[in-house]
């Protein structure tokens, strides 16, 4: 179990149990960052037993707090003329491995928690991929929903204002998250050129393929997700062929897990929004409704209902997708979109296998009962690896200056998803639990940062 109770079974405190005490001391109200401190702290207990030089070295203590954090203030313009405040962020949490390497989100539910609990996971999510990528996390309060292009770059560009003097190729090396798609990110790093008066392409990553960009790169979150389900569905000799599989979100990485599904030989029959999802039991299949899908979503930046009205099948309101019956799950929208009640109607309605695409997208009272039912649990820092390991590829091609073919990329994803999920699982087993890959992504990812940390000395 990742959650226990310590009192009631009178377990004494561990090593495990007083650093996550510390942490909750030091940064009161980050929810979010208590919960993904938690739920990694918790799995690592066989590897600290195993090895008792990370305790002596305060392992623990050092990889939960971040090098450093940045908050700024980011006034811009709106096109009436009124002036806005939003603030900004990056927390740039490990670089023992590589660069400071993680996206950045603008909604208006970011605060210092969400982007700590994010800079955490990618921490060990970068070390799974194989990468030479330390992790960060950045954004802003700032809601780009509804505003118009002009007042987008207002805003990207007064936040590159202060940005820019704390990232680089070598330094940090931001990407798009929620809220930060191709046109953010073109804007972000056209005021950094124009600062810095050099043309640093390896300094953000998912830029548009004209100025530096990989192919795939668009793809690669929902590309990877898929491929590491497809690994734990092997496992258990089966594969993706007519399975019927649950979405939710319908931004970037729903869009392309969907499409990575069909191609496959699985059938989508839901996808989400912060206002409803849709149930398409034929399927969003390739055609006619999956190019209305992504015309909807990347060019009108529309709501999900209107596929609902296009083709007449079901609209749910402000409902999550769980309730369908279904093989595979892929949360895919925001964290902890599936919680305990879902979780338990996923189980009791078939579920086989879950594949996070989202973000910590599961509660740990959920991740508990997967694990408990026999669920295959593919956890978010290991199976939705697949866009920051591509921003890896992107900055290789950028130090190159040079581009790979489209197949070239995705034969090179495809491989680190694969490596992702072998890491993962040998881990679970050489640390005693068989099959856990939340366990097994965990401490794979955690011992290679804590052998750097190590042996760079105490800083």
């Amino acid at each position: 179990m990742l959650e226990r109770n310590l009192e009631e079974k009178g377990f004494e405190m561990t090593y495990v149990d007083e650093v996550f005490d510390w942490v909750k001391e030091k940064n009161p109200g980050e929810k979010e960052f208590h919960q993904a401190v938690k739920e990694v702290l918790e799995s690592l207990e066989p590897a600290i037993e195993k090895h008792p030089e990370l305790k002596k070295h305060k392992m623990l203590e050092r990889i939960v707090e971040p090098e450093r954090q940045l908050m700024f203030r980011v006034p811009w313009q709106d096109d009436q003329g009124e002036i806005h405040v939003n603030r900004g962020f990056r927390v740039q949490f490990n670089s023992a491995i590589g660069p400071y390497k993680g996206g950045l989100r603008f909604h208006p539910s970011v605060y210092l928690g969400i982007i700590k609990f994010l800079g955490f996971e990618q921490v060990f999510k970068n070390a799974l991929t194989g990468l030479a990528m330390g992790g960060g996390k950045g954004g802003s309060d700032f809601d780009p929903k509804g505003k118009s292009d002009i007042e987008v770059m207002r805003f990207c560009q007064s936040f590159m204002q202060e940005l820019f003097r704390h990232i680089g190729p070598d330094c940090d090396v931001p990407a798009g998250d929620i809220g930060v798609g191709g046109r953010e990110i073109g804007y972000l790093f056209g005021q950094y050129r124009k600062i810095m008066n050099q043309f640093h392409a390896g300094v953000l990553t998912g830029k548009g393929l004209d100025y530096g960009g990989s192919l795939i790169r668009p793809e690669a979150t929902g590309y990877g997700c898929t491929y590491f389900v497809v690994e734990m569905l092997k496992d258990r000799g089966l594969d993706l062929k007519d399975k019927v599989c649950t979405v939710s979100g319908s931004g970037n990485v729903a869009q392309y897990t969907t499409e990575k599904i069909n191609q496959l030989g699985g059938k989508v029959v839901t996808l989400s929004d912060s206002n409803g999802f849709i149930y398409d039991p034929d399927g969003v299949t390739f055609g006619e409704k999956f190019d209305f899908f992504l015309e909807l979503k990347q060019i009108r930046r529309g709501r999900i209902k209107e596929y609902a009205d296009k083709f007449n099948v079901d609209y749910y309101s402000n409902k999550r997708p769980w309730e369908i019956k279904c093989d595979i799950a892929f949360p895919s929208a925001t964290q902890n979109e599936i919680e305990v009640n879902d979780a338990q109607t996923l189980i009791d309605n078939g579920v086989i296998a879950v594949g996070e695409g989202a973000n910590m997208p599961s509660t740990i009272d959920a991740i508990n009962l997967f694990l408990e039912a026999g669920v295959a649990f593919g956890p978010a820092k290991a199976a939705n690896a697949g866009g920051v390991a591509t921003s890896g590829l992107e900055m290789s091609q950028n130090s190159l200056r040079l581009a790979w073919e489209r197949e070239e990329v995705d034969k090179r994803l495809h491989g680190i998803m694969v490596n992702i999920h072998k890491s993962a699982r040998v881990a679970a087993e050489k640390y005693g639990a068989p099959g856990n890959l939340v366990v097994g992504a965990n401490i794979a990812g955690f011992m290679k940062v804590a052998r750097s940390m190590m042996a760079q000395g105490l800083i």
